[in-house]
């Protein structure tokens, strides 16, 4: 990729051979001409505005970006709009950050974006940070210290409490290299992401680049990705490939989580791309349209009631959401509370995955939250206890008990595929997580025909399950006691589909080995049952045996037969189809059925034929031998073509045994 001219421009570069291993992302934060920009620019190098619009105006529309080489790190800035009216742009680069510089100018002090830019800061769950004191040359030094104190106070109780109050000037350089020196042992404290999970990039810009074709930028939040590698667009679904990869200008074969990066792609076109869509592994995520958080109001915030609508920001992605409190009738200001987010879009969230919320009109910052569980189901009603107590337990468990709460909430079990997609853990995370629960006697493992079709289930839904499919196939028995067994599918039916199939298999597989139920093809029944005819019954059956016994090859009506066995039609039925399972009745056609001692006999006679004859037997042959008429030959000569006893060759059968 080269650069075009709406690129930032390039900033200066380590050697390749001696870039730093530790990549973060610094947020500029503050008021609308507090000199955010420019400081990115007298610390870098580079001036983050890139738009024709920005540098006619001098303020901040969209996001900017520049970079900075310190010994041992490598800082990515992400210059944010401070305007009111630009927020929400703000917003969209905020999600990556990993340390923050609160710009305060020194010659007017806190303002209204100041306080909503620190309240996002501390919203997203920020940790560390600096203030710069900027435009120090155009006040005094009591002006400076006056400043400085109601910086002191405005932070306080803050993840800024005593972090470093730097004065500065972007003009003079005055207090550059003191910001440089506390922005690196900052950043050397400051946790890195995680570049050995999932890669995940939040996407916030997209545009063609000509000779190269669709280019994405955006803060790589976790893994890392590679030339070649391929990759899903999300929510769409689309299947990409990475054919080249920057950050901060220079080219590379790999990006690692903490990286402002570009990614030249093949597969799609620019304009199909847009602001809050993820880059993230193919197959592993699942966008949602509702999941579950702890919710938190600002205490400057007004109050929301049990359901209302706000605006959510979310990595790079904002929507309008549906917020339905669990527990609790409304939210006050400075508390929180458990809630259900719902969504006319799709997103693509994480548990973990923090957002902010701005209220519905005026749209203004009135809290934030952290997702607990995505994909979530919709409940039927607010109040709801179960649903209260399971996000309760997910909300400080760890890995296993976070796998152990999942289990607990669905009867039907959770396959390996559907875990990694509601956590984006690493498949070996899952695995251990799995193994560990099965171990302890916490979760029962169904096996696949590979590793990846593993099925984990709660021992207690596993019991719940075996005891549901005695009930039911005892139930059928009592019901149809004619049956010799229900079928696979009306078991499953009657379990309201709550098994999926490998489970129910596995249930299946369990209670025949322990000698419970006896499983033949798709007939399910208690192990031992034989049948308990009533007299009429009993009667019944052994007339119509002995009707086609009687008969031989010239087999009356079955309709007849029937009728005639002095019960209602319906347990006729059943009665015929014991004994045709019981092999004493063979069904020939739907209407013809014979005795299979007349069928062993036909056995003989053809037997007999080809000794005597030879095998081959005209249809004519086959008449006088048997005595019967063409109404029963022919469909009895192409039975016996069906179990392979005679084979048609044109006019003739050629006898096969």
């Amino acid at each position: 990729m080269s650069p075009s001219s709406h690129q930032t421009p390039k900033p200066r570069f380590t050697p390749a051979g001696n870039r730093p291993d530790k990549h973060l992302i610094v947020g500029t934060a503050g008021h609308i001409d507090h000199g955010k920009s420019s400081l990115v620019e007298a610390l870098t190098g580079t001036h983050p505005d890139r738009l024709e619009e920005e540098k006619r105006r001098g303020i901040t529309i969209d996001l900017g970006f520049a970079f900075l080489d310190l010994e041992g790190v490598r800082l990515g800035f992400v210059d944010v709009p401070g305007h009111e009216r630009f927020v929400r742009n703000m917003l969209a680069g905020a999600g990556g950050i990993d340390l923050v510089v609160l710009v305060v100018a020194a010659d007017e002090s806190i303002k209204p974006q100041t306080r909503e830019h620190f309240d996002i800061c501390r919203l997203l769950g920020l940790q560390r940070g600096i203030v710069a004191l900027t435009k120090a040359d155009l006040v005094d030094p009591d002006t400076l210290g006056l400043v400085q104190l109601e910086v002191e106070e405005f932070v306080k109780g803050s993840f800024l409490e005593g972090a470093p109050i730097v004065p500065v000037s972007a003009r003079t350089g005055a207090g550059l290299d003191r910001l440089k020196q506390e922005l690196r042992r900052v950043a050397l404290d400051a946790p890195a992401k995680d570049a050995t999970r999932h890669f995940r990039l939040p996407i916030d810009r997209s545009f063609a680049v000509k000779g190269f074709g669709t280019v994405v930028t955006g803060t790589l939040i976790s893994g890392t990705i590679r030339v070649e590698d391929e990759a899903e667009l999300l929510p769409g679904g689309q299947r990409v490939r990475v054919r080249g990869i920057q950050s901060g200008g220079h080219s590379a074969q790999l990006a690692v989580a903490g990286q402002r990066t570009a990614l030249n792609l093949a597969g799609i076109e620019h304009g199909d791309v847009r602001r809050g869509m993820v880059l993230a592994p193919p197959g592993l995520l699942e966008p949602t349209r509702r999941f579950e958080a702890r919710v938190t109001l600002l205490p400057s915030a007004r109050g929301l009631g049990r359901r209302s609508r706000v605006h959510l920001h979310q990595g790079t992605a904002e929507t309008v959401a549906e917020m339905i409190l669990l527990d609790a009738e409304e939210i006050a200001p400075g508390t929180s509370a458990l809630a259900q987010l719902r969504f006319t879009e799709l997103v693509v969230v994480l548990p973990g995955d923090r957002f902010i919320l701005r209220q519905f009109s005026p749209v203004v910052t009135i809290g934030g939250g952290v997702v607990l569980l995505n994909a979530a189901p919709r409940h039927r009603r607010m109040e709801n206890p179960a649903a209260v107590r399971f996000l309760n337990a997910l909300e400080h468990a760890d890995r296993n008990e976070f796998l152990a709460a999942l289990l607990q909430a669905d009867p039907r079990g959770v396959g390996l595929p559907w875990i990694l997609a509601r956590t984006g853990w690493l498949k070996e995370e899952a695995l251990e997580a799995a193994r560990k629960l099965a171990a302890a006697g916490r979760a029962f493992l169904v096996p696949g025909a590979t590793e990846d079709d593993l099925l984990v289930v709660a021992p207690e839904h596993r019991r719940a399950l075996l005891d549901r499919i005695r009930r039911e196939v005892d139930a059928f028995h009592q019901a149809n006691s004619l049956a010799d067994g229900i079928s696979k599918e009306e078991l499953r039916t009657r379990l309201k589909r709550r098994a999926g199939p490998a489970l129910f298999r596995a249930a299946l597989d369990e209670l025949a080995a322990a000698g419970e139920l006896f499983v033949a093809g798709d007939t399910i029944k208690r192990a031992g049952r034989k049948l308990a005819l009533a007299p009429e019954e009993a009667r019944a059956r052994e007339q119509i045996e002995q009707a086609f016994s009687r008969a031989g090859l010239t087999v009356p009506s079955l309709k007849d037969v029937l009728a005639a066995a002095g019960i209602e039609p319906k347990r006729a039925q059943k009665l015929l189809q014991i004994l045709l399972r019981e092999k004493l009745l063979v069904k020939v056609t739907e209407d013809l059925v014979f005795h299979h001692t007349a069928l062993a006999r036909l056995h003989e006679l053809l037997a007999g034929y080809k000794k005597k004859n030879g095998d081959k037997l005209p249809v004519a042959a086959f008449k006088e031998l048997t005595g019967i008429s063409r109404k029963y030959a022919i469909p009895l000569l192409e039975y016996l073509d069906r179990q392979r006893i005679t084979r048609r060759v044109g006019d003739e059968r050629l006898i096969l045994i």
